[in-house]
């Protein structure tokens, strides 16, 4: 139960990386700091993503909710049923190995988390779909990467158009069915996975916005970073307000998943 004055916790999952090549730590933006502690309204928490660590038991108890975060690692291909390539890309089987059950466990428990980039891939797998390697290579598609030598202004900026499902749950929440985001991404949803429902896509037919059908919780995950200029931004701070008021409604007892049953 949250004590008076407390603000919920999000647990900010966290990447493995080498400072200056050779000193191991685990990071995260500080874009996502600012946008829990600012926007969300939220006491931000990095997570060493590793099981040798900490349990996903342990992180459900801890964190009122979570942000799954972008990262350069993507999803290992054995966790959705491919061989590993040189297009996977590098990889964190650290973070495979919280995130992904972590994810099933929220789903189940209606315990609210927000994916961004990687994240958003990451819950795809989590209920079974699967990704494509490398998005630019598919006929038809643009590239979603960054620009490879741009400044952080230039990387972040909005550079394509999203298109939501008329009266759906993005279009609700932002009040309008298109609009502008920033795209630093070069792998994609393949195939959806179980109760996975895309809301919105890209031009070219990407999908950019997901969430978890019937799930008692908060699921909502986007292809994008929000994170960035998070509270000025018209797309990114309902967002991160959504998401907020589902971590504090979690932290003040309110179960979902809970009150769903009984009233069924």
């Amino acid at each position: 139960m949250q004590r008076k004055g407390q603000r919920p916790v999000v647990g900010i999952i966290g990447n493995s990386y080498l400072i200056n090549g050779s000193y191991p730590s685990h990071s995260a933006g500080t874009m996502n700091t600012a946008a829990v502690a600012e926007v969300a309204g939220c006491v931000p928490l990095i997570i060493p993503s590793d099981p040798r660590y900490i349990s996903v038991e342990e992180l459900l108890e801890l964190c009122d909710g979570f942000l799954l975060t972008g990262g350069r690692p993507n999803v290992h291909p054995s966790e959705y049923g491919e061989e590993e390539t040189p297009a996977h890309g590098a990889f964190d089987r650290g973070r495979d190995a919280i995130t992904l059950p972590l994810i099933r466990a929220c789903v189940d428990r209606g315990q609210p988390f927000l994916g961004i980039c990687r994240g958003f891939q990451e819950v795809n797998v989590a209920l079974g779909g699967t990704l494509h390697p490398e998005i630019r290579d598919l006929p038809g598609r643009m590239n979603h990467r960054m620009p490879p030598d741009g400044t952080l202004e230039e990387c972040f900026a909005l550079r394509h158009v999203v298109t939501f499902t008329e009266g759906g749950v993005f279009h609700r929440l932002l009040g309008a069915r298109e609009v502008m985001t920033n795209t630093l991404h070069g792998q994609g949803i393949a195939r959806p996975g179980c109760r996975i429902v895309i809301d919105g896509h890209a031009p070219d037919g990407t999908p950019e916005a997901i969430y978890v059908k019937d799930a008692p919780g908060f699921t909502l995950s986007v292809q994008w970073h929000p994170e960035w200029n998070a509270a000025s931004d018209p797309v990114s701070r309902p967002l991160f307000q959504a998401f907020g008021a589902a971590a504090t409604a979690w932290a003040a007892g309110e179960r979902p998943g809970v009150a769903r049953r009984r009233s069924a």
